[in-house]
């Protein structure tokens, strides 16, 4: 039979005996050493006789030592533990620290007791487990960020037949100004409204004026 070997570390005594209470009745699950704090916890690590251990459920919020800060001491003494932070914190520096500093996984304090329990099957199987809010920010913390808009380039005639428009010249009269046909006129016309993504002569003339050409 699958024998899991739990530590908890919670401050909470409500928190605490709910954990207890609902996995102490596993028979496939044995609360080996449970604790308010890293400190408490690591008294009882460093004597000799300490317990062998699988999984430690652990806090952030705690006092004295925080549940970040303490892993390292943990891993000392348990160099193999699967350490699962469970928290209320859902801070992108909290998750990214907690599994920087060593945790296999990080499940909020929301999460129920039987999926709590799931969890611990999942991550004593080899696996890692993150609660779906916590899983959704790192996911997107790796997604590609957007690229920047590129700043629409007009070519120098284009911005002389941009400003003529500002003026308040017909195609006639821009093309008549600086010597070009009047169908070059309105092909650079076209090519204005695809650049700027834009769709009328009044559109050109708004962004020139607000500095956007």
């Amino acid at each position: 039979m699958e024998l899991i070997r739990i530590a908890i570390i919670e401050d909470d005594p409500v928190i605490r005996e709910s954990l207890e209470n609902y996995l102490g009745v596993n028979p496939t699950m044995q609360l080996k050493l449970v604790a308010s704090s890293v400190e408490a916890f690591l008294d009882i690590a460093r004597q000799p006789d300490r317990p062998a251990l699988d999984i430690l459920l652990q806090d952030i919020g705690l006092p004295g030592m925080n549940g970040i800060q303490g892993i390292q001491h943990i891993r000392k003494f348990y160099p193999d533990l699967d350490i699962v932070m469970l928290t209320t914190f859902e801070e992108d520096d909290k998750i990214f620290n907690a599994l920087c500093a060593g945790a296999c996984s990080y499940i909020s304090k929301r999460t129920s007791l039987a999926k709590i329990q799931e969890a611990i099957f999942i991550i004593h199987r080899g696996g890692s487990y993150m609660s779906p809010s916590i899983a959704r920010k790192i996911a997107q913390h790796f997604m590609p960020k957007a690229e920047p808009a590129q700043e629409a380039i007009l070519t120098p005639r284009q911005k002389q037949i941009v400003q003529g428009l500002v003026d308040g010249m017909s195609y006639k009269m821009i093309a008549a100004h600086y010597d070009i046909s009047l169908d070059t006129v309105r092909d650079h016309i076209k090519r204005i409204y695809r650049t700027l993504q834009v769709n009328s002569k009044a559109e050109v003339i708004r962004k020139a004026l607000e500095g956007d050409i």
